[in-house]
């Protein structure tokens, strides 16, 4: 379970985060909403340890990112929207790289690795080196890296953006998958169809304050709109005009 308590985060005389609260529990898959600029990147940098808020609390199984930053890193898988592999190694010797840095070795790990070349339809790139790769062979191998040591807790930060049809169906599948074992998934998407079809949970941010959260149907409820596009900008129009 990720929970995000009263986090606050200024860069200077900008307050990108304000006293944003929510809770992602494990088995059901969060969609964190937003539109650009809204506080959505800081929030998962602070929920993955990457920033230090200036107050608040973000905790993963009850471990708080800032002072017990290792164990809840141990429990979280992050996908980021820049996906930093090391371009002169393979597919597979990235995934490996990372698992060891997460204490895996051997037989466990080389295992592991198959599992998540098979899962993710990695076959025909496993062992090519990572430079000149397409967005969404870098997308596979970067979510492939972040499950590497089977973290009950997922971050996703545009896991489809760069995938073609065929790949991005396979993606939603792996989704659906880890929330059907139980995991947390926190997911992070512009495209309001697939959140309408994989999130049970819902957070919207503007301006860095949460606007509004629930299930699609309550947040379609509270607007009066059929569609969850439409509920979106509601939403988000009735915020900014409180801002």
């Amino acid at each position: 379970m990720i929970r995000v308590t009263n986090l606050h985060k200024s860069f200077g005389p900008v307050r990108a985060v304000q006293d944003i609260s929510f809770t992602a529990p494990d088995g059901l898959i969060t969609g964190l909403l937003g539109p650009n600029g809204a506080g959505k990147s800081t929030t998962m940098r602070l929920i993955a340890g990457a920033l230090e808020p200036d107050s608040g609390t973000a905790t993963i199984d009850g471990y708080d990112t800032r002072t017990q930053r290792l164990d809840a890193q141990q429990r979280l898988g992050v996908l980021t929207d820049s996906h930093g592999l090391y371009l002169r190694l393979t597919a597979r010797e990235n995934v490996r790289y990372f698992g060891r840095l997460h204490g895996l070795n051997g037989k466990e790990l080389e295992r592991r690795i198959d599992e998540l070349i098979e899962l993710l339809d990695m076959a025909e790139i496993a062992n090519r080196r990572t430079e000149g790769f397409s967005t969404g062979e870098q997308v596979k191998v970067a979510i492939a890296r972040a499950l590497v040591h089977q973290p009950q807790n997922v971050m996703l930060d545009e896991p489809t953006a760069g995938l073609d049809v065929m790949s991005t169906r396979a993606m939603r599948g792996v989704i659906r998958q880890l929330r059907d074992e139980g995991r947390c998934i926190l997911f992070s998407s512009h495209v309001m169809q697939e959140v309408a079809m994989l999130c049970e949970n819902i957070v919207i941010i503007a301006g860095g304050h949460v606007a509004a959260q629930g299930s699609p149907a309550e947040l379609r409820q509270r607007t009066g709109h059929e569609n969850l596009e439409d509920a979106f900008v509601d939403i988000i129009g009735t915020k900014e005009g409180l801002i």
